[in-house]
C-alpha cells in the first residue's frame, strides 16, 4: 500500500478580451458556445493495478493557534468528521494527533506529516539527516542529538546508558534553570523502573559520570551548591531537537 497526491491545480480558461460598451441596434449574435466544464481534481501518481481507496488530510495548527480563532484540535476534528458525513454519508473516518516536544519547531503541517509517516516527508527528513551526520564530520564542540538520543563530542558518539542522556536531556530541555536533586529523581525514576530508585547522594553519582564522558566540555553541567544542577549553553554547544513524534489518537 502507498500514497498518492491529489492535483488541485484547474487547466486555466483563455483570456478574454475586454467587453466594448453595448451600442444601439447591434445586430443580434449567436449565443457564445457554453465554456468547458472544469475538470475535477484528478490523483497523481497511481501506479497500475492500484485504486484510490481513501485520502489523508494532514492538518497542521497547535493548540495556542486554535485557540488563538476560538477552537480546539477536538472541535477541529468533529468539525470535519461531520462535514465528511453530510458529502459521503457511507465514508468512513479516523483522526490522529501529532505530538511534538514543547519547542521542537518547525511548520506544524511537516510534523504532521513525520509523525503519521508520509512518505514524501520521511524522503525529506532522512535526507537532512544524512546533510546533519555530514555536518557533524565537518564541525567539533558537543552535539546534543535529542531527535536520536546521541551525544556527540569533537566528531566522535560518546557512548551514554540510557540514564545518563536521560539526565543530560532533562538539564538541557530546561536551559539556564536549576533543577534540585528531588525533581531529577521523581521525573527520571518511578516505581516501575528496573533500577534501583536512586537518593539524592546517587544523583550526584550519576553527574559525576556524565561529567567524566562529557570530557573537556564537563562544565556545560553545573552544581549549583546546596540545589541542583543546571545546563548553561556554550558557543560550542548545538541541540539538534526531535520532530518525529508518536501520534496520539483522538
Amino acid at each position: 500500500m502507498s500514497l498518492a497526491t491529489i492535483d488541485t491545480a484547474f487547466p486555466r480558461t483563455s483570456a478574454v478580451s475586454p467587453v466594448s460598451p453595448i451600442r444601439a441596434a447591434a445586430p443580434a449574435e449567436a449565443a457564445p458556445a457554453p465554456a468547458a466544464a472544469e475538470s475535477a481534481p484528478r490523483i497523481r501518481a497511481v501506479p497500475e493495478g492500484t485504486e484510490a481507496r481513501g485520502f489523508v488530510l494532514y492538518v497542521g495548527i497547535d493548540e495556542a493557534k486554535a485557540a488563538e480563532a476560538g477552537t480546539d484540535l477536538g472541535r477541529i476534528v468533529e468539525a470535519l468528521k461531520r462535514l465528511t458525513a453530510e458529502i459521503a454519508p457511507s465514508a468512513e473516518t479516523y483522526a490522529a494527533v501529532a505530538l511534538a516536544p514543547a519547542g521542537a519547531g518547525g511548520r506544524d503541517v511537516d510534523v504532521v506529516r513525520l509523525a503519521l509517516q508520509d512518505p514524501a516527508a520521511i524522503a525529506k527528513h532522512r535526507h537532512a539527516v544524512t546533510v546533519d551526520e555530514d555536518e557533524d564530520r565537518a564541525a567539533s564542540g558537543v552535539v546534543v542529538d535529542i531527535s536520536r538520543k546521541r551525544l556527540v563530542l569533537d566528531n566522535q558518539t560518546v557512548a551514554l546508558t540510557y540514564k545518563e542522556f536521560e539526565l543530560l536531556q532533562y538539564l538541557v530541555l530546561r536551559e539556564g534553570r536549576t533543577i534540585e536533586r528531588s525533581e531529577l529523581i521523581s521525573s527520571l525514576w518511578s516505581a516501575a523502573d528496573e533500577d534501583e530508585i536512586p537518593n539524592e547522594r546517587t544523583i550526584d553519582v550519576h553527574v559525576r559520570r556524565l561529567r567524566a564522558k562529557l570530557g573537556r566540555y564537563e562544565d556545560i553541567v553545573r552544581t549549583v551548591r546546596g540545589v541542583g544542577y543546571r545546563f548553561d549553553r556554550h558557543a560550542d554547544v548545538s541541540i539538534r531537537y526531535a520532530s518525529a513524534p508518536s501520534p496520539d489518537l483522538f
